[in-house]
């Protein structure tokens, strides 16, 4: 049966080639050209950060001209024990909700999770100090932790992308955990450790 499918799929691609060749050329030349390419592609600053010592934390990860990339990473990465989804996409909807509604909110260009569900990437424009910054997010961890009522911007379905996947109690526990984590925290630890 894996195998029939399989033929036919690869069957259908060539055929799908072979009919739009003239519009989508993909020859072995240019492939393999865009495969060297990929290869001489430099590794991102975010991967070039050793994840096997990195502990939780509020960390500097990029500066691009007046934009700062805080890395706010909420669990040990590699350990096991990721941000659950729905109770990440709560916390997400809540973060997002109450930065943006700060007195901060020009300065907020993006809040979101990252791929690896160890925490939230933070993006502010640099009018905002780190002080401000830090204390903007111990703030936010306060309010998610509190927070009681209904998850803003998941009513219904043209609010959200997957609304009826959240989760407040474990968004709670999360902002919780990580605000304790950034009680003792200072801008002298916002940045990676060697």
């Amino acid at each position: 049966m894996w195998t029939t499918s399989v033929r036919n799929a690869a069957h259908t691609r060539r055929q799908w080639l072979t009919t739009n060749n003239a519009k989508y050329p993909l020859t072995a030349d240019i492939f393999y050209k865009r495969k060297e390419q990929w290869k001489a592609m430099k590794k991102i600053t975010s991967f070039c950060v050793d994840h096997d010592v990195l502990e939780k934390g509020m960390y500097i990860s990029r500066i691009d001209g007046d934009v700062i990339t805080y890395d706010l990473r909420m669990v040990k990465p590699n350990k096991g024990g990721y941000l659950e989804n729905a109770g990440l996409h709560t916390f997400e909807h809540l973060f997002a909700t109450y930065v943006r509604n700060s007195a901060y909110s020009d300065d907020i260009i993006y809040v979101g999770p990252m791929g690896c569900r160890t925490g939230f990437y933070l993006l502010t424009r640099d009018h905002l100090s780190h002080e401000q910054a830090l204390s903007l997010v111990q703030e936010t961890m306060d309010f998610i932790a509190a927070y009681e009522g209904e998850i803003p911007g998941a009513q219904e379905s043209r609010e959200c992308g997957n609304y009826l996947d959240h989760d407040l109690a474990q968004a709670k526990k999360y902002a919780a955990d990580y605000g304790n984590v950034l009680k003792e925290w200072t801008t002298a630890k916002l940045h990676y450790e060697d």
